[in-house]
């Protein structure tokens, strides 16, 4: 699905990615462990559109980023990316329900299939309970998990994770862990995960290592 070449990547003078090869497969399950500052978000970041590179390449089936335009770039991560941070930035002035068809309401495609998806994804992740409320009114780990169903909203055919459980406690943490695999193993979700956290690094049916700017498994 997706094809790493030989990627660089420099903020400045600072080296950031030297040379980074990868493949992500559908329904891999993929965690990228390292230090910080290693890259691993960097990575990330590069394979979600959300920024450029210097050199190599990233091709999603065969389609090249490198090549497209901004509003291709967008159309690409609308389409088949789902982002989760570990902060899940939502609107406060929306509830669990609208945050979650926000993206369909971007991309012009809100219409009743949306809300139908969205309570089907809130059933899933266990806090249907949840739909009519706002974010103050819900745990961290519920929050997350609503961010987690806007991620897959458009039915992305790649998850991609910063972090998801930094900013949980580690019963929230534990869940959204579970979550996750349950995604994978159950639905055929295709995750990337950057983490430092040695539970949910050990989940991964591969282990990526980012260590100053370049990867092994």
């Amino acid at each position: 699905m997706i094809e790493v070449k030989e990627l660089h990547k420099s903020y400045g003078t600072t080296e950031v990615l030297k040379g980074v090869n990868g493949r992500i497969s559908k329904g891999d399950f993929i965690t990228i462990v390292g230090a910080s500052g290693a890259g691993k978000s960097t990575l990330l970041h590069l394979v979600a559109g959300l920024d450029s590179y210097n050199s190599g390449s990233i091709s999603f089936d065969g389609m090249s980023l490198g090549n497209l335009s901004k509003k291709e770039l967008n159309d690409y991560r609308n389409n088949h990316v789902g982002l989760v941070f570990q902060f899940h930035n939502l609107l406060p002035e929306l509830t669990a329900l609208e945050n979650i068809t926000l993206p369909r309401w971007i991309s012009g495609q809100m219409d009743d299939s949306a809300e139908r998806k969205a309570n089907e994804l809130l059933q899933l992740l266990g806090i249907e309970h949840r739909a009519h409320h706002l974010p103050n009114e819900m745990s961290g780990g519920e929050q997350q998990r609503v961010a987690i169903a806007r991620a897959l909203i458009n039915e992305p055919a790649l998850l991609l994770a910063d972090e998801p459980t930094g900013n949980l406690d580690s019963a929230n943490a534990a869940a959204v862990h579970e979550l996750l695999l349950k995604l994978n193993q159950e639905l055929g979700q295709t995750i990337v995960v950057v983490t430092h956290n040695k539970e949910l690094a050990a989940l991964g049916a591969t282990k990526w290592s980012m260590t100053d700017g370049k990867l092994s498994e």
